[in-house]
């Protein structure tokens, strides 16, 4: 959730893109994605669910300790209240959003998310406060403190995105030790793709760079957007094939993105039987229909 916030604010000014109407909605969908990370939430094990798309599969609580994260906690909450009637994973990040026309679940809706966040990272140092005017009111905005931090996660988004072999560097990842560190890695930049802030990631690289780096982004969503993971029928991105042109040829880039999935299968617990991670996957399924729903 923070990291896609940081790649989305404006190093110098602290703030967001004034036209960015994806990053509320996607950062509602990180939240869920930490959660099932976290092991606290799964998919129902209804054994007539593979029969609909995964963002329709209904959310199921397995573990209420708290996490220490105010938001995250937040939400299990809501989400253990409402174990009588399950609802899907596409239900839950709407009502997170506040996109619900029933009034008696408005109160599902997470305010200030974006706020809150920014806060928390003003607490570790990464951000700073300050007061701007905006024409004809004053607005809060956190500069980026700490570039380091930002810097980091940059040069892991940029790594991911660029390698050319199916072996991925560990400067792609976060530590050696982290709970599913290569699963994070994709969800890092399917996050930040679907809440049009990974474009900011990119300003070291060339046009063809670029280009190239966005269609290996779209064909890892396409793969982690569907369960079992890797399943994506071929021809299934949302960009042209035709731009995938620059670093490397387009096998280079499909062996890095086969090398990932390898890798992610490899954290599974029980395969494909993975609660969390088919979560996980019905997540970014919302997040690749995201400028269709917006």
């Amino acid at each position: 959730m923070e990291e896609v916030l940081l790649l989305g604010l404006k190093d110098q000014q602290g703030y967001l893109s004034f036209w960015n109407d994806n990053i509320s909605y996607a950062l509602r969908g990180c939240i869920l994605i930490e959660l099932a990370l976290r092991r606290r939430i799964v998919v129902h094990k209804d054994p007539n669910r593979r029969r609909i798309p995964a963002a329709e599969r209904l959310v199921e609580v397995i573990d209420t300790r708290q996490t220490g994260e105010t938001i995250l906690d937040e939400t299990l909450k809501m989400m253990k209240a409402q174990e009588s009637e399950r609802m899907s994973i596409n239900a839950w990040i709407d009502l997170l959003s506040g996109e619900t026309w029933n009034v008696l679940k408005i109160g599902y809706q997470l305010k200030q998310v974006r706020e809150r966040l920014a806060k928390g990272l003003v607490d570790k140092g990464v951000l700073r406060t300050e007061k701007r005017n905006f024409l004809l009111f004053d607005m809060a905005t956190h500069p980026v403190a700490d570039v380091r931090v930002k810097e980091t996660i940059v040069q892991r988004v940029v790594s991911l995105l660029t390698t050319s072999t199916s072996t991925i560097p560990s400067s792609a990842l976060l530590p050696e030790g982290t709970q599913m560190r290569a699963l994070r890695g994709a969800c890092l930049v399917c996050s930040a793709y679907a809440a049009s802030v990974l474009d900011n990631a990119f300003y070291r690289l060339g046009y063809e760079e670029r280009e190239a780096a966005f269609a290996r982004c779209d064909d890892i969503l396409s793969e982690f957007s569907t369960w079992p993971l890797g399943s994506a029928s071929a021809g299934s991105s949302r960009r042209a094939k035709g731009s995938r042109i620059g670093m490397g040829s387009a096998n280079d880039g499909r062996e890095a993105v086969v090398g990932l999935i390898q890798q992610v299968r490899g954290e599974l617990l029980g395969g494909d039987e993975d609660g969390s991670c088919e979560l996980v996957a019905g997540v970014l399924e919302v997040m690749s229909k995201l400028d269709s729903l917006l």
